[in-house]
């Protein structure tokens, strides 16, 4: 894997796949490892994806100071990458936490962006993450899987903190079709995440929201924020507020996805984001896959 240096001197990792003009990506977790994002559904067909492993995770080295690992901390990270590259300004995609590392990076280098999607980015960074009762209402959404009399209880159990609860139960409500693809890219998850770093990461101290808010109004780049229809961090009508803190943002919802919406239903994401990247390209939203229909 390539790398570059921070500027505090930390060796950070990145992936290239795919073909086409660059993409830069910005993992979740908080604190996953890049290989979680996979080939985003078949987007490298259409992109060539640049996957940062963030400090302390994958490829990149781990800091000598913990304290780095906050969002804000970061942002110089994603500006070191886009100079390792020689471009003047990136396309940037963002999944989960790694939105908050984006709308940070949107917000104190506006000019070096020139399109933003967000996917299922629960907005710590603007003050309004995902709160149990909109989880819960999300998971209800899911009533009539033959695995929700076992998983709601558990589900409910791990929202109130009560003990460790079964997590194989938990995480069905995390993926719009809980199957064998599914429950192999969950398995991974703790190998794949830094457990030190996700509290470091989300750090209050990291967030100024309304300073954010403030600057984030003045980004005239196009956002595209895309939502799970049965997600529960963020519901779409949360992502909707993300949206609303751009001049220049669209809304998607894609129809039964859950978190990860390019594992749910790989044609309608991609086709739905390459529309955005590619301007001025119209996307049908009756164009659905067969696996919606």
């Amino acid at each position: 894997m390539p790398t570059f240096t921070a500027p505090d001197g930390v060796e950070l990792a990145y992936r290239v796949r795919g073909e086409g003009d660059p993409l830069v990506v910005l993992p979740g977790g908080p604190m996953r490892a890049s290989a979680y994002l996979g080939d985003l559904g078949g987007l490298t067909a259409h992109r060539r994806l640049v996957l940062l492993d963030l400090r302390g995770t994958g490829a990149s080295a781990v800091p000598a100071d913990p304290a780095t690992y906050r969002c804000d901390r970061q942002v110089e990270d994603v500006e070191a990458l886009r100079v390792r590259l020689g471009l003047e300004r990136i396309d940037l995609l963002a999944h989960s936490a790694g939105g908050s590392l984006a709308l940070l990076y949107a917000a104190r280098y506006p000019h070096r962006v020139s399109r933003l999607a967000l996917i299922a980015a629960n907005p710590w960074a603007l003050g309004r993450p995902a709160t149990p009762e909109e989880r819960l209402e999300a998971a209800r959404l899911r009533v009539d899987e033959p695995w929700f009399a076992t998983a709601f209880p558990a589900f409910e159990a791990w929202l109130a903190g009560e003990g460790e609860p079964d997590w194989t139960a938990v995480a069905a409500f995390f993926y719009g079709r809980w199957d064998d693809t599914a429950r192999s890219h969950d398995a991974a998850a703790d190998e794949q995440t830094n457990a030190e770093a996700e509290g470091v990461f989300l750090d209050p101290d990291a967030f100024d929201p309304p300073a954010l808010r403030s600057a984030l109004a003045e980004v005239t780049a196009p956002v595209l924020v895309l939502a799970g229809e049965v997600d529960g961090g963020p519901r779409p009508e949360v992502a909707r507020l993300v949206a609303d803190a751009f001049p220049n943002a669209e809304l998607a919802v894609q129809p039964g996805a859950g978190h990860y919406p390019w594992l749910d239903d790989p044609e309608w994401f991609v086709r739905r984001v390459v529309a955005f990247l590619a301007a001025g390209q119209p996307f049908s939203a009756t164009a659905t896959s067969r696996a919606h229909r």
